[in-house]
């Protein structure tokens, strides 16, 4: 008779230890991610909530006849692929140097670290004062290197803003590469290296037939992550320029979060939110196949 009630309690006793995790990730992400697709299809000003309706999809048309929303879109783009771009080649830099032997490497992997363990907040305001116009430290060493004439407003200007929000979230992320693929490297074996330089391989042949493609699972995976966090990330921005001069910085995180909470056009900017989903859920999904295609031919 004992038997089944112990066997009961077995069964059970999984579903109890992932029950407090199942719950908090329904009340964070599912319900939010619910009630921001119902709201995208309404008509809800907060100062209005009375006129709070039904509207179908007037939300996505007019995010589709919307010239803020394509200047978003494009400059979400151009912050992913310069963003990922440059933190990857700069992080696989780091990693080929600091996989090398000499004195206090120990020290320099840790100091590598620092860009990526500050805070946002905190890497916003420091770039924010380097780039300043009137006193910031760049401006000061590009005069005295004779590189421009007279300072210039970085963050003021609209061809050069984003772009230089860009250059700080290279050197805060880079790092993250930096480790991952340093990871990557001390995992490949050295007797594949020996075999090679035996065999008269080059350095560069052997980085480019033994290092890239060892790795590979490595940068595939650290390149998806990055890619999600670049794409949704605006706290920088919002900190170093609010979305300024103009329209020149803002992306789709951005714009939907000006909606929300300077617009208090909270059903547009769920719409703007969804749209930013199905973005990056498309960019994963094709990116996945691309790497199982890749993997299968390998």
């Amino acid at each position: 008779m004992g038997q089944p009630a112990v066997k009961s309690k077995r069964d059970i006793f999984p579903y109890a230890l992932v029950s407090p995790a199942l719950i908090a990730t329904i009340a964070i992400i599912f319900i939010p991610m619910f009630r921001t697709i119902s709201y995208s299809f309404m008509n809800y000003i907060l100062y209005k909530p009375d006129d709070k309706a039904f509207n179908g999809a007037a939300n996505y048309i007019q995010a589709m006849n919307d010239s803020v929303f394509w200047s978003s879109f494009l400059h979400t783009i151009i912050w992913i692929v310069g963003i990922i771009s440059f933190q990857f080649l700069l992080g696989l830099a780091t990693a080929i140097l600091l996989n090398r032997s000499f004195p206090f490497r120990g020290l320099a992997r840790s100091l590598i670290l620092i860009p990526w363990v500050t805070p946002s907040v905190i890497t916003a305001l420091m770039w924010r004062w380097m780039y300043d116009g009137n006193y910031g430290v760049i401006n000061q060493l590009l005069v005295q290197a004779r590189l421009i004439e007279r300072f210039i407003p970085w963050l003021a200007n609209s061809s050069t803003a984003l772009l230089a929000i860009i250059i700080a979230l290279i050197w805060q992320g880079f790092p993250f590469f930096a480790i991952m693929l340093l990871a990557g490297l001390q995992a490949i074996p050295q007797e594949i290296y020996e075999a090679s330089e035996i065999d008269g391989a080059s350095p560069w042949q052997i980085f480019l037939r033994i290092t890239l493609p060892l790795l590979r699972p490595v940068i595939f995976t650290t390149i998806l992550l990055r890619t999600i966090w670049v794409a949704n990330s605006l706290d920088v921005i919002i900190i170093m320029t609010g979305g300024g001069p103009g329209y020149s910085t803002y992306t789709l995180p951005v714009y939907s979060y000006v909606k929300a909470y300077k617009g208090m056009d909270f059903g547009y900017s769920s719409a703007l939110a969804v749209i930013l989903t199905i973005f990056i859920m498309i960019f994963v999904s094709s990116y996945i196949r691309k790497i199982l295609r890749v993997e299968a031919s390998s």
